[in-house]
């Protein structure tokens, strides 16, 4: 029997890369919006703190254990901006499209790639009821650059502009269990499966 696991997020590709990481240990990732449970509030200066937040946000509504991402973009020429803001970079209603388009224009001066050095992060948090104590918390990060242009039709958010030299592919045009096996969020989920693996659900 698999074990249930709330994940803190309505996003359903989110959902389905952290369902086909987790799938070998037997849990079962159910988003939280099948619930019928909200967004949390996201107002804290760190990933991981606004991972927790989520967590336990997800996981006291639900009464289950509750698993949580905050991830998003670093660009070092930004001061590691847009950051924890990632997803809502360019304001309310939050749009892909208009993200990217205000990075490549805070970016519109710094014509050389690697003048456009940046990281995704990831932060992720499982906690076993709302009130655990001592969370599992685990983080990965993922290095390129960003283009002039967005290229590549997978991924979300600012994957077609992120550029991985090393494979000559922005990250919306990988594969995705490529994309999975480089990926922050792949790197903080398999920490994650490490730590679960030391402290089982």
């Amino acid at each position: 029997m698999s074990k249930r696991l709330v994940l803190a997020s309505n996003n359903a590709k989110k959902a389905a890369e952290m369902q086909a990481l987790l799938a070998p240990l037997g849990i079962e990732v159910i988003p939280q919006s099948v619930f019928g449970v909200g967004e949390a509030e996201e107002p804290h200066p760190s990933f991981v703190e606004n991972a927790l937040a989520k967590a336990r946000h997800a996981s006291a509504a639900t009464g289950l254990p509750a698993v949580a991402d905050d991830s998003g973009l670093c660009v070092e020429a930004l001061g590691g901006a847009p950051g924890v803001i990632s997803a809502r970079f360019a304001g309310e209603p939050r749009s892909d499209a208009r993200n990217n388009a205000l990075l490549l224009e805070r970016l519109a001066h710094l014509p050389e790639p690697a003048q456009r050095r940046a990281y995704f992060y990831s932060a992720v948090v499982l906690v076993r009821h709302a009130d655990d104590p001592r969370p599992l918390i685990a983080d990965g990060e993922w290095h390129g650059e960003i283009l002039p242009a967005a290229r590549g039709e997978g991924g979300f958010g600012y994957d077609p502009l992120f550029w991985v030299p090393e494979l000559e592919q922005t990250a919306a045009e990988l594969d995705s269990a490529l994309k999975n096996t480089l990926s922050h969020r792949g790197a903080a989920m398999r920490h994650l499966l490490d730590r679960l693996a030391e402290h089982p659900l």
